[in-house]
């Protein structure tokens, strides 16, 4: 059973600020040849909007695991979540981050969830995790994680 599921879309200023590319490239092809310029403009930033949507990574917590990108944890294997909001995610994503962390961070969405990692086998301590609603997914995850015990 899906007990909470969210897909990390771009800010809208990340779709503006790689709008950039439009006026890099007709600044390179116009010269040569104006249609090509312009044709070159609406292709390049179609390529990188299409790869900002398909590359968007989705955080999904079912009875049985948690899924964060391409990464799936066992519940039974997951301690209690750290949700992080502002100044407090800012330092869990750098001072304190842990070099062995599984990440699955965005730039663009600042909070953060901390899962603690269980499995003595598991190299990573703990996932961090990008969310635009930390309180939800930490609420789903212990939920999960009474319902498993």
């Amino acid at each position: 059973m899906q007990l909470y599921r969210e897909r990390l879309w771009p800010s809208v200023w990340v779709f503006v600020s790689t709008a950039l590319v439009i006026p890099a490239s007709l600044l390179v092809f116009l010269p040569i040849n104006p249609t090509a310029g312009v044709w070159t403009a609406v292709v390049l930033y179609a390529g990188c909007v299409v790869a900002l949507v398909a590359t968007s990574p989705v955080i999904e917590v079912t009875d049985a695991q948690i899924i964060a990108g391409r990464a799936r944890l066992p519940v039974a294997l997951a301690g209690p979540p750290e949700a992080f909001v502002k100044q407090e995610a800012t330092l869990e994503r750098g001072q304190r981050l842990d070099a062995r962390a599984w990440l699955v961070i965005r730039g663009w969405v600042s909070p953060v969830v901390k899962i603690p990692v269980t499995d003595p086998v598991d190299p990573a301590p703990y996932w961090l995790v990008s969310t635009r609603r930390p309180a939800l997914l930490a609420d789903a995850i212990e939920r999960a994680r009474s319902g498993a015990a």
